[in-house]
């Protein structure tokens, strides 16, 4: 199975370079019947890309979505989907020089070594310019989820040290009203003065996304190697720039004593649930109930102005100073695309257990 295929029952393989003609998918498995909300697929595709604020990358994209197959008068057909995304403001001329160059921070030495040869222009599959296909195919998954009245959103939490307090309980439409989806206006502040720095230093700087997904039911996932946070820490570990990934309160349980960390069980009007929910919505691999709380960390990216040292593919030492259209800091627009690959591990766990349902009765 190559690396550009991810789920099970719900499949998406992407295809297409940073810099080739177009970008694409192909997502198979996904349920007849589904009508096609064409203007939630502009909405994410707007989202996610660049060249709206003065520190994203000055790349220019209409990235209007061409449907190809699996969907008819409006209706997915339960055939696969296939769609490309023109690419119109490639410029592979700008990546000329650096094609025997190995950035650092980037994958060019790590592409070489494994495959012998490399796609220099702009990094090729490995370039952010790949999650295209993920947010067509993450708005395909959000519509199936829909159905099960399942919310999915996502918010910049933190920017360098600017930082949110530990709370998701706000208006979600706070955060597109935010120029850098974060619903807290005094953080966004803090976060926006932290990229103004990096970007008058010609660095830049890295944070934080928190993806939190609402009435999501409870008893989907599968112990041990399938459990719900496993399928979906792969798909957020697969965007590029993510480095980190937790759920619940993640890496703070390891400061935590079991009798703060545990979920008490409270019968609310008749109900059983946890009276608070440090497990993040998941207990031994299966969805409670309550709400999956996730967290992914996102790297500084790589190409900046400041000057760096690096070596050629022949070994000489190199003075670089990455030139172009980059982002200072990718953490508003990954929103977008952690979200994406959210709704896919989610919706390929939730069609699983419909499938082993119908075969149960």
């Amino acid at each position: 199975m190559g690396g550009s295929l991810f789920g099970r029952q719900l499949q998406l393989m992407t295809f297409g370079e940073s810099h080739g003609p177009a970008m694409g998918g192909v997502l198979d498995g996904i349920p007849a019947g589904i009508p096609v909300d064409y203007e939630l697929l502009r909405c994410e595709m707007n989202r996610r890309k660049p060249g709206e604020k003065s520190f994203e990358s000055g790349r220019r994209e209409h990235d209007e979505v061409e449907i190809l197959s699996g969907v008819l008068e409006g209706i997915t057909l339960g055939t696969p989907v296939a769609f490309i995304i023109r690419n119109e403001d490639h410029k592979p001329a700008d990546y000329h020089d650096l094609k025997r160059v190995y950035r650092p921070g980037h994958a060019d030495y790590t592409w070489d070594r494994k495959f012998g040869f490399r796609d220099y222009r702009g990094g090729g599959r490995a370039s952010a310019r790949e999650t295209t296909a993920r947010v067509v195919a993450g708005a395909f998954a959000k519509m199936v989820l829909l159905k099960y009245d399942a919310l999915v959103y996502g918010f910049t939490n933190q920017i360098g040290t600017a930082a949110m307090e530990d709370d998701y309980n706000f208006q979600v439409h706070k955060i597109e009203a935010s120029a850098l989806r974060c619903p807290d206006n005094n953080v966004e502040k803090e976060m926006q003065a932290v990229i103004d720095q990096a970007v008058k230093e010609g660095d830049s700087v890295g944070g934080m996304v928190t993806c939190v997904v609402k009435n999501f039911p409870a008893g989907v996932g599968e112990p041990v190697f399938q459990k719900l946070e496993s399928v979906v820490a792969q798909a957020v570990m697969s965007i590029p720039a993510v480095k980190g990934f937790e759920i619940g309160r993640g890496f703070q349980v390891a400061t935590m004593n079991g009798s703060e960390n545990n979920d008490p069980y409270i019968n609310e009007d008749g109900k059983i649930r946890p009276a608070s929910n440090n497990a993040g919505g998941v207990i031994g691999g299966i969805s409670s109930g309550e709400d999956i709380v996730i967290r992914a960390a996102i790297k500084p990216v790589s190409s900046i102005s400041l000057q760096q040292t690096t070596v050629d593919a022949d070994g000489f030492p190199v003075k670089l100073n990455v030139e172009g259209r980059h982002d200072a800091c990718v953490v508003p627009r990954a929103v977008t695309i952690v979200e994406s690959m959210v709704s896919l591990a989610l919706a390929d766990l939730i069609l699983q257990q419909e499938i082993n349902k119908r075969f149960q009765e």
